[in-house]
């Protein structure tokens, strides 16, 4: 099955989160064949000096910056508006987030106001908003300003098939970081290279292809952080062989 959204590939920055300065995690995202980025708020965001500048030069090297986060958001207002103008000023459209409990309204306001499509990142079983339960509440809490980001291998911890998930949320599924977990036997995480932990790399790729996905496609490999190259690349090709 013809894959297109491939095309949009990005990776998130977190993965290069030993790698801060502009320069260098350009170098790194060129290495690994790659022009979309999902922006690690450790990397630029509204509190930088130069965030201007950071993201010129990111433009510069004909990286796109596709989605960023994952930020937190609450119902204070103020610090909203400033993500959300950070987000814009970096020329995306999405913002991964972990949203506080009372900041629905808030948040809802702003991202019809600045255009923004606000997406809820699983973060595992112990996270307020891992569970498939505690997602369909705050989905139906909400409007179409807020979907999810579906973190696949935070998924396989919270005990669901991410695939599963894909296809029940995906009218509100607006990004989503492909990633893959083993689990030690006490139920610890570690990640590896996708496809080849406990997440079904094929049925993931078809799925999102049979009903056209269109939001961003970041792979997120967290491992090696002072050299995650080469393990990168092998994701990439993992991906690549399911099209």
């Amino acid at each position: 099955m013809n894959k297109p959204f491939m095309d949009r590939l990005g990776i998130q920055t977190y993965c290069f989160r030993n790698f801060l300065e502009p320069q260098a995690l350009i170098e790194k995202v060129l290495e690994c064949g790659l022009s979309n980025v999902e922006l690690f708020d450790g990397h630029c965001g509204p509190d930088n000096d130069d965030a201007a500048g950071f993201l010129q030069q990111i433009t510069d090297a004909n990286i796109t910056i596709c989605a960023t986060g994952a930020w937190t958001l609450t119902e204070d207002e103020t610090r909203c508006r400033a993500i959300m103008e950070f987000a814009t000023n970096a020329g995306c459209d999405t913002i991964t987030a972990d949203l506080g409990e009372n900041s629905y309204p808030v948040v809802t306001r702003l991202a019809s106001e600045y255009g923004m499509r606000i997406a809820i990142h699983n973060h595992g079983r112990k996270h307020r908003l891992g569970s498939v339960a505690a997602l369909t509440k705050a989905l139906d809490e909400t409007g179409p300003e807020i979907g999810l980001c579906l973190d696949t291998a935070w998924m396989l911890d919270s005990g669901e098939d991410p695939v599963a998930v894909a296809a029940r949320f995906k009218d509100r599924l607006y990004g989503i970081h492909i990633k893959d977990f083993v689990f030690d036997r006490a139920g610890h995480p570690e990640d590896v290279v996708v496809g080849t932990g406990n997440l079904a790399l094929p049925d993931l790729m078809n799925l999102l292809a049979s009903f056209d996905y269109a939001g961003p496609v970041i792979l997120e490999y967290e491992g090696d952080p002072d050299s995650p190259v080469s393990a990168i690349k092998e994701c990439i090709q993992a991906m690549h062989a399911c099209c």
